[in-house]
């Protein structure tokens, strides 16, 4: 028996990094997964990873900015498997956005509010707009988890992305927020903060870790972390196994914050 058997879970972002490691993983753990995310080629390729390991899942292609968007990726996991025991909520966007939309990833003087108005309606409300639509669901089951992906960058200054920043610690105090507000219905709401992680995100920064003296000083590992750590962190925060776990932060960074 895994961790996550007889569950039916939600998790967005599912086509790459954290989100993508987390669907395979929460399958092999038992769980009936519905991977959400923009791209529909790159969900056909996590479904695929998850039916070579043996587990049960279906996909949805949604831009999770969008209200009506996150209502239909609930309304569709209760149509095909009757409830949703947890939704693990990975979507979002990085550094790497900035390749794609230019100045998404500035300070405040060289943020626009256009690019404001992008990134936060990508990572913060997209975590609103989940919440808001799977909470009911839950509060009629009697139970459910939610297992947000922050980051570090939500309680660490940083000199630019400051947009990214401000998005990432509203996730974390919504996250608490959440627990506070609803923990006497059967719901618990915890999240990741990852460090530093090897992910399509974050690839335009990870050649900091070529040089040993920089990448000693951004974790005492030395390296950064795999998607599949952060996804093991999720499971533990999904699984039963945490159930006194309410409103936690779950710092995984190879402790980066430890000198802060």
């Amino acid at each position: 028996m895994g961790r996550m058997s007889g569950k039916v879970v939600i998790i967005t972002g599912a086509g790459t990094g954290v989100g993508q490691a987390a669907m395979v993983l929460f399958a092999k753990e038992g769980a009936t997964v519905l991977g959400v995310s923009r791209t529909q080629v790159n969900l056909e390729q996590t479904l695929a990873q998850v039916e070579q390991a043996g587990g049960r899942g279906s996909i949805l292609a949604a831009d999770l900015s969008s209200d009506d968007a996150c209502r239909h990726v609930v309304k569709t996991a209760i149509d095909r498997y009757g409830r949703i025991d947890c939704l693990v909520h990975s979507a979002g966007v990085g550094y790497s956005w900035a390749e794609k939309s230019p100045g998404t990833m500035g300070d405040v003087l060289n943020t626009s509010p256009q690019a404001w108005e992008e990134v936060m309606a990508i990572n913060l409300d997209a975590c609103f707009y989940m919440c808001r639509h799977v909470i009911p669901e839950f509060i009629r089951q009697g139970h459910g988890t939610i297992v947000n992906v922050s980051s570090i960058s939500g309680y660490v200054g940083l000199a630019g992305a400051h947009t990214y920043t401000a998005a990432k610690a509203g996730m974390i105090n919504l996250t608490r927020s959440l627990c506070v507000a609803y923990a006497a219905q059967g719901i618990r709401a915890n999240c990741i903060a990852p460090g530093f992680i090897a992910t399509p995100m974050v690839a335009s920064v990870l050649n900091l870790f070529d040089d040993p003296a920089v990448a000693d000083r951004i974790t005492p590992m030395k390296r950064p972390g795999t998607a599949l750590e952060m996804a093991y962190g999720c499971l533990y925060l999904a699984s039963d196994e945490s159930s006194y776990c309410n409103g936690t932060v779950l710092t995984i960074d190879g402790g980066t914050t430890a000198r802060q």
